[in-house]
């Protein structure tokens, strides 16, 4: 499995993408598949204390699948980017580690995801959100010390190509500390080409072996892969493929080699 198959309509799948994401802009508490907000970050690990000084508005709308940011490290000076930003969660909170030296970059495809981010940046000089793609973010090459994102590599057609990109924009040694979701063993074709499932977190997962490899294969040598147990879907469907096909989050970091 390549992630990238003739039979998957991704036109179709960036528009259901994009609208899925827009409803976790504007209307976060709504049911989703997925968890949002503030009782699943505390969950999953972030701590309350740096969730205080950020904007409450972004912590409604987060809807990632792990912690990483202790793996990540960013650290004052430096130049983060955040791939698949959403309504800037992590950006706000690398942001704080970086300080005014440093920098944090999200790059996202979701009109209403930029716009809810970029209001919430107003008075946060070291963040800016850009339109963009994960498979090319509009940044220069070599130019970050860390690229972060939080389950959105999974929804990607191409993760070689994501993969690739996050190597590119780093510096020698540079870090890439994620949280995505990951199969135990290879999904069924039906599953891999239907844009719904791809959409919703399912159908694009990527078999955590092959994940890896497509890691490595960027050049990247892979420090440490954790299990995030206390992440779980909410929907019934979603539930039965975490039982039948090990669908599982994890959260990872490596280094450029």
């Amino acid at each position: 499995m390549t992630t990238s198959t003739s039979r998957l309509d991704t036109t179709d799948l960036e528009a259901r993408v994009k609208s899925m994401y827009e409803q976790v802009a504007t209307q976060p508490h709504q049911g989703f598949h997925f968890e949002t907000g503030r009782g699943l970050a505390e969950r999953l690990g972030y701590p309350p204390a740096d969730l205080d000084r950020i904007p409450a508005a972004a912590i409604d709308s987060f809807a990632g699948v792990g912690y990483f940011l202790d793996l990540a490290t960013p650290a004052e000076g430096e130049t983060v980017l955040d791939l698949g930003s959403g309504s800037g969660m992590d950006s706000f909170l690398a942001a704080l580690a970086v300080g005014q030296a440093g920098a944090v970059i999200g790059v996202d495809m979701t009109p209403a995801q930029l716009w809810k981010a970029r209001a919430l940046a107003a008075g946060w000089d070291n963040v800016t959100f850009r339109e963009g793609h994960i498979e090319q973010p509009p940044v220069q090459d070599g130019t970050c010390d860390c690229v972060i994102s939080n389950g959105v590599i999974n929804l990607a057609p191409d993760k070689y190509a994501v993969f690739a990109a996050a190597a590119k924009s780093l510096r020698p040694g540079g870090r890439l500390a994620i949280a995505d979701i990951v199969t135990a063993v290879q999904l069924p074709e039906g599953i891999i080409c239907d844009a719904a499932l791809w959409a919703a977190c399912i159908g694009g997962a990527m078999q955590r072996d092959r994940y890896t490899d497509a890691i490595e294969a960027a050049g990247f040598h892979i420090d440490t892969v954790l299990d995030n147990t206390e992440y779980q879907f909410r929907s019934d469907g979603a539930s039965n493929a975490t039982a039948e096909y090990g669908v599982t989050s994890i959260s990872l970091l490596a280094r450029r080699t």
